[in-house]
């Protein structure tokens, strides 16, 4: 891993009691988004109005107990610095090759400005931007008091086939499969340690984990809270974070109509929504 580079603080962290362990957020936002066929980054992408991020961030900054939010940029990114940020974020222009050495160094970073190694820090994808604030209360909850921390999650709902090339290969049991997703929960001095232990080998911060010996906490998530990442997901997000301005109420019926139209990668989707 590399060392944190220097970045900008845009806010003071929040100040909590000094004895009690502090939540974090950590936002890893350097990525370029290949497979989503945007322009640019996609995290950088209009949604509904305003760039895909904001939405994330908006949820995040919604939630009292989290003292701050770092978003970790690629050097040289200035996007965010045009935008009009929740008072609680900051930035810093840290960003790694992966998202794993992007983590690193924002743990790193949260660290070096006054984060302590027993406070927690909750990870969250940035393209996930349907993220509500109860759901990241509900890790709260389910996790502040866990030796390990934990992960928001869905069992899986489909047939698993395993493939050889484009045939099947078998069928695989799918009653203790769960579909990680974020935020992640954990302690900041355990998950350096972690990725200390793992370098660039794993996608998330559970598996890091996983690689002490330890077992983190499923906690039920939703299906709204899936990450942008193919082309076609911009539109399922797009309709779902209009019907939740227009109308909460109308949130399952356009998330239903949205899977129908997308059924073979996000029929998942139908009946979900919560």
């Amino acid at each position: 891993m590399t060392e944190p580079i220097a970045s900008q603080s845009l806010m003071p962290a929040a100040v909590r009691h000094p004895d009690a362990p502090r939540l974090h957020a950590l936002i890893p936002c350097a990525g370029t988004g290949t497979r989503s066929g945007a322009a640019g980054p996609k995290q950088y992408q209009l949604l509904a109005g305003k760039p895909l991020v904001l939405h994330t961030l908006t949820a995040f900054a919604a939630v009292r107990r989290i003292a701050r939010t770092l978003v970790v940029v690629a050097p040289e990114d200035d996007f965010l610095a045009s935008l009009d940020l929740p008072a609680v974020c900051d930035v810093a222009a840290c960003g790694g090759s992966s998202r794993a050495e992007s983590v690193f160094n924002g743990l790193n970073w949260l660290m070096e400005s006054g984060a302590a190694a027993q406070d927690w820090v909750l990870v969250h994808d940035a393209a996930r931007c349907l993220i509500r604030p109860d759901q990241i209360e509900r890790l709260i909850d389910a996790c502040r008091r866990d030796e390990v921390g934990g992960l928001l999650a869905l069992p899986l709902p489909d047939t698993l086939k395993q493939a050889e090339g484009q045939r099947v290969q078998a069928t695989l049991a799918r009653q203790d499969k769960w579909l990680a997703q974020t935020p992640q929960m954990f302690r900041i001095g355990s998950l350096i340690e972690a990725l200390e232990l793992v370098g660039d080998r794993v996608t998330d911060e559970s598996s890091a984990i996983e690689a002490l010996g330890l077992q983190p906490l499923l906690v039920a998530g939703s299906a709204q809270n899936f990450k942008v990442t193919y082309p076609e997901d911009f539109g399922l997000a797009e309709g779902l974070l209009q019907a939740l301005v227009a109308d909460p109420a109308v949130l399952r019926q356009t998330a239903t109509a949205l899977a129908r139209r997308y059924r073979a990668a996000f029929r998942w989707i139908a009946g979900e929504a919560d």
